[in-house]
């Protein structure tokens, strides 16, 4: 199975997100303390070195999208909702991008609980997958367990 969790934790100093990648998961950390600006901002550049670094593509309309997609790079923003009230989370997916919205009000613990849920929608809709050495993980792939 494919999983991508956050999780409010309590990190180093001057740390406002980081990650780790393991066979079927990719676990995200944010300061519990965060501010929605600082977190958004911190999580897109986490986001921008996992696309980076990490094995994890989107398949859109039987196109495989990865970051060096030439018209349509792989890419996850995230950024403050213009809406008042807005939802904790409204994420939208189309080619090549997916696009998180986050209430200007929301703190980390219930963002991380909100964004979890619409992480799991995203990935049940069967669009994505990981290549672990050599491997494609998708979710039909066994399970991993959380560590």
């Amino acid at each position: 199975m494919l999983r991508a969790v956050y999780e409010a934790a309590d990190l180093d100093a001057g740390v406002i997100s980081n990650w780790r990648e393991d066979r079927g998961l990719l676990q995200i950390s944010v300061a519990r303390h965060a501010t929605p600006a600082q977190f958004t901002q911190a999580l897109n550049a986490t986001l921008a070195d996992i696309l980076e670094c990490a094995h994890w593509y989107q398949v859109w309309r039987g196109e495989v999208i990865s970051i060096a997609s030439p018209s349509s790079p792989l890419r996850v923003r995230f950024q403050i909702s213009d809406f008042s009230p807005a939802p904790l989370v409204d994420m939208r997916e189309r080619k090549g991008l997916v696009t998180i919205h986050v209430s200007p009000d929301a703190l980390v613990d219930e963002f991380v609980q909100a964004l979890n849920a619409a992480v799991g929608e995203l990935l049940a809709g069967g669009q994505w997958f990981q290549l672990w050495r050599g491997e494609i993980v998708t979710m039909d792939s066994p399970d991993v367990a959380l560590v």
